[in-house]
């Protein structure tokens, strides 16, 4: 897949507002299971070199020692690539590569296209360690788009709450899975509303596919 990416896609031609070093700008290692974060750093790092070496790519590493906002903000600025060359091909760009625990993917949509509003929305639910947000204008409409990075202490319905105080929501996205947990700690009758269901969490997937967390 990462290099089906780099070569059919190119940077130079694209236009989301959502911050990107890459054609594939993300790819992320996460322990699911038995495994462990030592586990999934050995992972990141393999794939890295491979990324490096086959797919001439500039890689940056995230996890334990930084996080993926400080790589946005310091990278080739004064933070050089983990491995690969030193400056990134514009059509290709670079790639993050991380190993970190589960994460949720959650976009809430205004109601209103302000776009200050929903920059000061994020500032607010923002919390480090546990919510990242921003405020984003797609098309001719703003979202709040977070990741909650430990969705058991802050998860879609807690954050759905803290912005519905602040703005009438239109919609929610659930970006990729969640774990079970996540969901099921919603009532059924709340899961719909909050783009939540059974068969999109990480366990049904890997169910599906006859596998098991171990």
């Amino acid at each position: 897949m990462a290099a089906a990416t780099v070569l059919s896609l190119d940077l130079r031609g694209h236009r989301g507002v959502h911050p990107r070093l890459g054609v594939l700008d993300v790819v992320p290692f996460v322990p699911l299971g038995s495994a462990t974060l030592d586990d999934a750093l050995e992972a990141r790092d393999r794939f890295a070199v491979w990324a490096a070496e086959e797919l001439g790519l500039p890689c940056f590493c995230y996890g334990p020692e930084r996080s993926l906002p400080e790589i946005r903000r310091r990278a080739f600025r004064d933070l050089a690539p983990d491995w690969g060359p030193a400056t990134a091909d514009p059509r290709t760009g670079a790639v993050c590569v991380g190993a970190r625990p589960v994460l949720v993917a959650y976009n809430l949509w205004l109601a209103e296209a302000d776009l200050e509003l929903a920059r000061s929305i994020a500032a607010q639910v923002r919390v480090p360690d546990v919510v990242r947000a921003l405020g984003l204008a797609v098309g001719d409409q703003v979202q709040v788009s977070t990741n909650l990075l430990a969705p058991d202490e802050v998860g879609p319905a807690q954050l759905y709450e803290q912005v519905a105080a602040q703005a009438r929501v239109a919609r929610t996205e659930l970006v990729g899975l969640a774990p079970r947990a996540v969901v099921e700690s919603v009532p059924p009758g709340d899961r719909a509303r909050l783009d939540l269901s059974a068969d999109r969490t990480i366990e049904s997937r890997l169910a599906a596919r006859g596998l098991a967390l171990s």
